[in-house]
């Protein structure tokens, strides 16, 4: 007899109904351990194709293999009891047609457990969007700076700077919204622009370098922590964690070398003690 879990986890259609209501928490995870911690504030888990450049160290997220996102994918919903868990699509894996797009998500799915994907793009992946809907996938959409255009884009960069671009943008937000996504990833974004979006449709606007009058807001978990030398402009770290971890190797190098560590406390002694003369006559010959 199976046994329902104390804990429901919230779903795509609990986040839909988050629209005007209270703001939706979304952090990235990539690993069990911070799955588990951020697990107990956020609503939402992203495992972003952002692991590319924060866990493997390339320059962009275009190097990212399904097979990289999936393993993460099931760590994290591992490692989670709540939240809504989301996969990122990686670069080259739903462009192509909405059934080379399903046959992907759905191996993504079904591999991970996670409660839905997210995909770049907007009114170019609107009937890719509603045939994933329709084939029960829930979709997160992602528009303004898509990290994976960016050689198209020419670098990333801020976008909706100047009104003449706006019109674009929101045509995109409309799109993904008609053709089925539960909500929709606003990325690098001028404010006025994200915050009139917001008001345009009605799904939840996920913020991330765009406005506060977004319904919710997303960052990378490891720039926030203040593990990554780097971070964009929108970003704001909550501690320096790199500092904290790079004190605590120093300090555990200084014992090893002074032969500090380990010391009895951090080693095992024998359960009793037992005369030579004893295993000589029990083992020798």
């Amino acid at each position: 007899m199976s046994v329902a879990p104390s804990v429901k986890r919230l779903t795509s259609i609990d986040i839909m109904r988050r629209k005007n209501g209270a703001p939706i928490v979304a952090l990235t995870a990539y690993q069990a351990s911070i799955a588990a911690i951020a697990d107990i504030h956020a609503d939402i888990l992203l495992v972003g194709d952002s692991l590319g450049m924060v866990i493997y160290g390339y320059d962009n997220t275009l190097p990212v293999t399904l097979d990289m996102m999936i393993a993460h994918g099931q760590a994290v919903v591992r490692g989670s009891k709540q939240a809504l868990v989301i996969v990122d699509m990686p670069f080259g894996t739903y462009e192509e047609s909405p059934e080379a797009a399903f046959r992907h998500a759905s191996r993504v799915m079904r591999e991970t457990g996670c409660g839905g994907i997210k995909l770049e793009g907007g009114a170019s992946m609107a009937a890719t969007i509603r045939y994933l809907a329709e084939r029960g996938i829930p979709v997160m959409a992602h528009i303004g700076l898509t990290p994976q255009s960016v050689n198209a884009l020419g670098g990333y960069k801020v976008q909706g700077r100047t009104r003449d671009t706006w019109k674009r943008f929101e045509d995109d937000a409309k799109a993904v919204s008609e053709a089925g996504a539960f909500a929709v990833v606003i990325e690098a974004m001028a404010e006025p622009l994200a915050a009139r979006i917001t008001t345009q449709i009605p799904i939840p606007t996920i913020g991330i370098g765009a406005s506060a009058a977004c319904d919710g807001q997303i960052m990378v978990t490891d720039d926030m922590l203040g593990m990554t030398p780097r971070s964009p402009k929108f970003v704001r770290r909550y501690t320096d964690l790199a500092a904290i971890a790079e004190r605590a190797v120093a300090n555990y190098a200084a014992d090893v070398r002074a032969r500090k560590f380990p010391t009895s406390e951090h080693t095992y002694a024998m359960v009793e003690a037992v005369p030579m003369d004893k295993i000589t006559k029990s083992y020798g010959p």
